[in-house]
Order: structure tokens, then sequence, then C-alpha cells
């Protein structure tokens, strides 16, 4: 959900606001949008890990995985595309059906 999510939200602002124009640029634009915001969570979510310091790692919930960050990361890139991959056709159909 951390990728799927935001990258309908992002898309429906780019498009809205005429800031991207529908293509291959508007798909990486929004796949980057994505692993940002992602980016983001992971820094906060270390900042708490080391504001609490030897209660790291149950903070943030690793479970033993040393790759939790580069996993979440990446499957925020998943969801960023998949969701632009099944949605897009039924997103351009709903944002025409609004502007009649």
């Amino acid at each position: 959900m951390q990728g799927f999510v935001p990258a309908i939200i992002a898309r429906e602002i780019l498009l809205r606001k005429q800031i991207v124009k529908k293509g291959g640029w508007l798909f990486f634009i929004i796949c980057c949008i994505c692993l940002s915001i992602s980016a983001c969570y992971e820094l906060i979510e270390w900042r708490g890990a080391v504001a609490t310091g030897s209660e790291a790692d149950a903070f943030l919930g690793t479970q033993g995985d040393v790759w939790d960050t580069q996993w979440d990361m990446f499957t925020a890139l998943i969801g960023a595309i998949t969701a632009q991959i099944c949605l897009a056709k039924w997103h351009n159909q709903s944002m025409r059906a609004l502007e009649i």
C-alpha cells in the first residue's frame, strides 16, 4: 500500500494541475514520488530508532532482516508500478467523466 495509494494520488494531482501530460514521463515521475515518500518514511523510522537507543530493533520491526528498509522501498516501487498499470485506464475514464 505504501506505493499503491500514493501513486494514484500523485497521478491525480499531476494530471489535474496539468503539471505533466500522460505518457512515459508521468509514469516515471509517479514512481519517483512514491519512492521519495517511502524513503522519507524510512528516514523517520530510522530517526525514531535512534531516539529510542537500545530498542532500535524493536522499533524498526525488522524481525532480523537487515534488508528490511530496502524491501520496504522495493515493495513501494512495485506498488506504484502495479497501481499505474492496473488503474491508469480506469483513472483516465473517471477523470473524463468528471469533466462533463
